[in-house]
């Protein structure tokens, strides 16, 4: 019987394969609203982004507009959940992210909800939004008012929800471990050969190499309140310290022959670089509502 079933599962394998290539992309997450369809201008995708990212710097939930020629072979509903999946909006360990899907061919629409917001924006008050303020404009033809009616009411009903205040989730971020390992980083990759090449001038090689471990030691000890922390860094702070001076023949050679700046380590990707991407919250679980114009 085993085998059988294993004999089964080879042979449907490229029947599942090919059903998976025959279904519709999913666009990068590139922005809060991504028009595949060529509907709004850029005023007015610029308009609809305005006031997505005033809410969400306000509130912190992440809502996005997505809009698409059609959902088909499935429907609306598996397609947005496959969007979720992959996008992960909505703050990290809030998991508030809102997606806002329009498949303009299809004539349908949905708004998925992550789980945190389930209780602000339940199925019914999705449904009311998309009735009441979405599908009437979509009728007319004016997407741009439809997408701009429907956010209002859904950055409304948001608001009323209690959720982390932007500030205090930033502040938290701050403190992960992540980001004190990221300043160890750049003590090691920049400080270290610069204060190894002035130290070195006013102590000799040795000497220098040992005071920059020393220092680096102490900063990674505040940094990360871990003495083991601190004494690890501090021995390889030491140890990089001598083999930058023994690459560059223990000439000083200024801070511009370092290895890059600091921006350049914090600057990857995301609202700090002066884009926009997920939060990494996922987490939507099938609440909301879809509805036809």
């Amino acid at each position: 019987m085993r085998s059988l079933l294993l004999s089964l599962c080879f042979l449907s394998a490229p029947f599942l394969v090919f059903a998976q290539s025959d279904l519709q992309p999913i666009p990068a997450l590139s922005g809060r609203v991504i028009d595949t369809t060529g509907t709004l201008d850029a005023a007015q995708q610029r308009a609809l982004d305005i006031k997505l990212s005033t809410f969400e710097k306000a509130k912190g939930s992440q809502i996005v507009v997505l809009m698409v020629p059609t959902t088909q072979p499935e429907d609306i509903v598996a397609y947005t959940q496959r969007v979720s999946d992959l996008w992960k909006i909505g703050r990290k360990d809030i998991g508030d992210g809102l997606l806002l899907v329009v498949a303009k061919n299809d004539r349908v629409v949905r708004i998925a909800t992550a789980k945190t917001l389930e209780g602000a924006i339940p199925d019914l008050a999705a449904s009311q939004v998309i009735d009441r303020a979405i599908t009437p404009r979509f009728r007319d033809g004016n997407f741009a008012g439809g997408l701009s009616a429907g956010i209002d009411q859904i950055t409304d009903l948001i608001s009323g929800e209690k959720l982390p205040d932007p500030a205090t989730a930033d502040r938290g971020v701050q403190r992960e471990p992540g980001f004190q390992w990221l300043d160890l980083a750049v003590l090691l990759f920049v400080a270290v050969p610069f204060a190894a090449r002035l130290l070195s001038a006013l102590m000799g090689r040795k000497l220098g190499s040992l005071v920059t471990g020393a220092a680096i030691g102490a900063l990674a000890w505040l940094l990360s309140a871990s003495l083991v922390v601190g004494v690890l860094a501090g021995m390889a702070g030491m140890v990089f310290a001598l083999a930058s001076l023994l690459a560059s023949g223990g000439r000083s050679t200024g801070w511009g022959s370092g290895t890059g700046g600091y921006g350049g380590v914090r600057g990857s990707g995301g609202f700090g670089a002066g884009g926009f991407s997920s939060g990494g919250g996922g987490n939507f679980g099938g609440g909301g509502a879809s509805g036809k114009w």
